[in-house]
């Protein structure tokens, strides 16, 4: 078992500051504007004595912008190698159309 954990969500939830969080250390950029983080980072991590690797992917989104699909991809190809996918949404925001075009995608992983 490969204990691979993938991060996906819409752009600015919090995934890159959750895997920062995980692996103890700032690797992934934090910042307020969507596309900063495009391709898929990973690193190990140990979290409440469990070993595994977790991978930060970038905010899938259906803007027609400069990179969407390149970015999009590379989620995709993160959820298809994850063992576990973390769904991550801003809990202070109603379900947006973002976030329910990434439920669609982990449907049909």
């Amino acid at each position: 078992m490969k204990n691979l954990v993938a991060l996906v969500g819409k752009p600015n939830v919090g995934k890159s500051t959750l895997f920062n969080r995980m692996i103890g250390r700032r690797q992934s950029i934090v910042y307020d504007e969507p596309g900063v983080t495009r391709d898929r980072l990973y690193q190990k991590a140990k979290w409440q004595g469990k070993e595994f690797e977790i991978i930060d992917t970038g905010g899938i989104t259906d803007e027609k912008k400069e990179f969407v699909n390149d970015i999009k991809l590379q989620a995709e190809i993160a959820i298809r190698e994850a063992d576990l996918v973390v769904f991550v949404v801003d809990g202070l925001q109603e379900i947006t159309k973002e976030d329910l075009l990434v439920i669609n995608i982990l449907r049909k992983a």
